[in-house]
């Protein structure tokens, strides 16, 4: 009786021991991996470099809010980086060469961002594109319309109204909290509230469960599916005004990648891609650790292509990790 105790207090332990893994894992990963590259270089230890790092994340990080979302479905969205690109293209030639107020401006690249994920829904929802098809699809319509927009040059040096979303500061420069990273914490805030804790949360999780499960009782799929991708549009476009405001400029290379980035962010911070699992407020903490991660191969002076092959394996390894996840669950 003593032994079989003994093993049902071992077995509870481990339990607790696997969940807080799987809960807090990816905080344990940053730190680890912060500790690490604090003694490969002596210039990463330091208040500066880690806001910084905070600083340069929060773009990814918002357009990640809207890859989770429609990961939770069991499927993801091939454009949102074009999509950030071409909102934040659209919006600097507003402001910068049609007389628009840098805020009207700023509110028609959101809707059209907006307007890209309300197409993405459409296709997807209703045209029973697959997401793959659809995505790619408006991936390069959006980033046709940038280089339109553009003539494929750059945009700089942009009303200074719109500076304080990506270069200012609560508190004082030295010592202050960047509006950016300040306004990722208030929407990761409220989209996890959202996903956890409301009606339209509980029927994505359950849509990434079993679609056809989810039919049957009642969800109207094609809706909440729609209601998703207009989101991510929305949150690309978001991200993209704010990595407009940061960078002071704008050009059809801002936004490049995200997409993926925001995939390998999810992923990491333990999303599933077959849908119905993870926890939307983890994926910050993965934006957190790829940018760590390639904020300390900058400071070791690892090559930018060298980069992309890391971040490459990086996207194999966790997609590796959420298929052994998935495998040990089932």
């Amino acid at each position: 009786m003593i032994a079989d105790a003994e093993k049902i207090q071992n077995g509870n332990a481990w339990d607790s021991l696997m969940k807080a893994t799987k809960n807090y894992g990816i905080l344990l990963a940053i730190f680890l991996l912060g500790l690490v590259y604090s003694f490969a270089s002596p210039y990463f230890f330091g208040f500066d470099n880690f806001r910084n790092i905070l600083l340069q994340s929060s773009p990814i990080a918002i357009v990640t809010i809207g890859q989770a979302f429609i990961l939770l479905t069991g499927e993801f969205d091939l454009s949102l980086g074009q999509n950030v690109c071409f909102s934040s293209c659209l919006a600097a030639y507003l402001m910068k060469f049609s007389g628009w107020n840098p805020w009207v401006s700023v509110l028609a690249g959101l809707l059209a961002g907006t307007a890209v994920g309300l197409l993405n829904g459409v296709l997807i929802a209703y045209g029973k594109l697959p997401c793959f098809i659809a995505t790619l699809g408006t991936q390069n319509i959006s980033k046709g319309l940038a280089k339109i927009i553009t003539n494929a040059t750059p945009i700089p040096t942009l009303p200074q109204e719109i500076s304080f979303l990506g270069r200012g500061y609560i508190g004082g420069l030295q010592y202050g909290l960047p509006v950016s990273v300040l306004i990722m914490l208030v929407l990761y805030i409220f989209f996890s509230f959202i996903a956890r804790k409301t009606r339209y949360g509980r029927y994505l999780y359950a849509i990434g469960g079993g679609e056809e499960s989810a039919f049957f009782s009642g969800i109207n799929v094609k809706k909440y599916r729609l209601l998703n991708y207009t989101l991510a549009g929305f949150m690309a476009a978001f991200g993209g005004i704010v990595l407009l405001s940061r960078l002071n400029s704008a050009s059809v290379t801002n936004g490049s990648l995200y997409e993926f980035d925001a995939i390998i962010a999810s992923v990491i911070g333990g999303i599933s891609l077959s849908g119905g699992r993870g926890r939307v407020l983890q994926a910050m903490f993965g934006a957190i650790f790829l940018t760590l991660f390639f904020n300390g191969m900058t400071m070791l002076d690892v090559h930018p292509f060298v980069q992309d092959v890391l971040k490459g394996v990086v996207l194999i390894v966790a997609i590796g990790i959420d298929v052994l996840r998935n495998r040990r669950r089932n």
